[in-house]
């Protein structure tokens, strides 16, 4: 139902129903963001939207929904936001967002783009933790980029399968966490590689 509706949204206002179904979604959408990211993937891939458009979309309205429940953990009133945590049923995960932050510290918020509502429950807890936004933003906008490019780029082998592959998500969602965990890895320790290579190149040529 979720899938059929997003792909409805699309075809009446084009790649922007990407950036506003990631928002929109806040309020109660019945479309996973990782539906909403595999599919703009699955339509670049059929050429039925630009690639840099759709990934931009999709990028920029994760960043946008992370940003907003941050703003609400530090910004607004105690009442409002228990009034928004409690409507949006956010309880149990703002229990799981403290129990990542607790153990992992900033790392929680890499950790929790991997798991459905955490990704959005953690930066509601760390605005009412009061974190500056400049370290925040930081480590959430990469975090959910790269989050974004693994989602996206499995939109490209998925296709139409998608909603068999979110129910596939949601049964091993431990087993996908893990997954993401080592792509992680890997994408750092070849940035990191790639980072001394060019220095140590820079500095032979001196």
């Amino acid at each position: 139902m979720g899938y059929d509706l997003l792909l409805e949204i699309i075809e009446t206002i084009g790649p922007i129903a990407l950036f506003l179904v990631l928002c929109l979604g806040l309020i109660g959408l019945p479309i996973p963001n990782e539906a909403v990211v595999l599919t703009a993937g699955a339509l670049s891939e059929a050429e039925v939207m630009d690639s840099p458009i759709a990934f931009a979309m999709v990028t920029l309205g994760i960043c946008s929904a992370m940003t907003f429940n941050y703003s609400l953990g530090r910004f607004t009133s105690s009442r409002l936001g228990k009034w928004f945590s409690k409507k949006q049923q956010f309880g149990k995960f703002i229990k799981k967002s403290d129990y990542l932050i607790d153990k992992y510290g900033l790392y929680a918020i890499p950790i929790s783009v991997f798991f459905p509502f955490v990704r959005h429950a953690t930066p509601y807890v760390m605005g009412m933790n009061n974190m500056r936004f400049s370290k925040f933003s930081l480590i959430a906008f990469s975090a959910a980029t790269l989050w974004t490019s693994i989602y996206f780029t499995l939109g490209h082998f998925v296709g139409d399968r998608i909603p068999e592959f979110i129910v596939l998500i949601s049964q091993y969602e431990a087993l996908f966490f893990t997954l993401g965990a080592i792509m992680l890895s890997i994408l750092l320790i070849r940035g990191i590689r790639r980072y001394k290579l060019k220095h140590s190149d820079g500095n032979q040529s001196k």
